[in-house]
C-alpha cells in the first residue's frame, strides 16, 4: 500500500517540515507529498475551486481518497488504524489523503473522498496538520503491527 498526502501549500519554515519528517521515516508503507498552490489572488471560492482541482490531480488514479475536514468523522486512532488495515486487507493499491488550504476543501474533493475525516474540533495550522496525519499514520501501522508505541 502506498500513500499520498495531497496538501494545499509548501513547508517554509523548519519545525513543522522536522516534525513531519520524523514520523514519515517511520512509516513503512511509501509516503509521498505532493504539494500545490494558488499563486493567484483570487476571491476564497474561486480559490478553493482551484485547490481542489490541484489536490485530485495529485491523487492517483483509483486511489481510495480520505479528506482532511473539520466536520468530518473523528475517529479513536484504533478506529482508524483498523479501517486503514481494512483497505490493506481489501488490496487497496493507494491511500491518499488531502488537506486544503486555509478556507477548506471545495466540494469536489469532499465528493471524491471515501471519508471525510476530522482531527478535532479544534482548528490546526495546515503545516501542523501534515505532521498530525503523519503521526496518526505511524501510529496505526503500530497498533496493526502489535507495536507498543500505542497505548490505550
Amino acid at each position: 500500500m502506498r500513500i499520498v498526502i495531497a496538501a494545499v501549500g509548501k513547508f517554509r519554515r523548519e519545525p513543522e517540515r522536522e516534525l513531519y519528517e520524523s514520523f514519515v521515516k517511520r512509516i513503512t508503507w511509501p509516503v509521498a507529498l505532493r504539494e500545490v498552490e494558488e499563486r493567484s489572488r483570487l476571491p476564497a471560492p474561486k480559490r478553493k475551486t482551484s485547490e481542489a482541482r490541484k489536490l485530485l490531480a495529485a491523487v492517483p488514479d483509483g486511489a481510495t481518497l480520505i479528506a482532511l475536514d473539520e466536520a468530518g468523522r473523528a475517529l479513536t486512532s484504533v478506529a482508524f488504524a483498523k479501517q486503514i488495515g481494512r483497505w490493506r486487507d481489501d488490496g487497496i493499491g493507494d491511500l491518499a489523503f488531502a488537506i486544503g488550504g486555509a478556507d477548506g476543501l471545495d466540494a469536489p474533493v469532499l465528493d471524491r473522498a471515501q471519508l471525510a475525516l476530522s482531527l478535532g474540533p479544534m482548528t490546526w495550522p495546515h503545516m501542523m496538520v501534515r505532521a498530525l496525519l503523519a503521526e496518526q499514520l505511524y501510529r496505526a501501522q503500530s497498533i496493526l503491527a502489535g507495536h507498543p508505541y500505542h497505548r490505550d
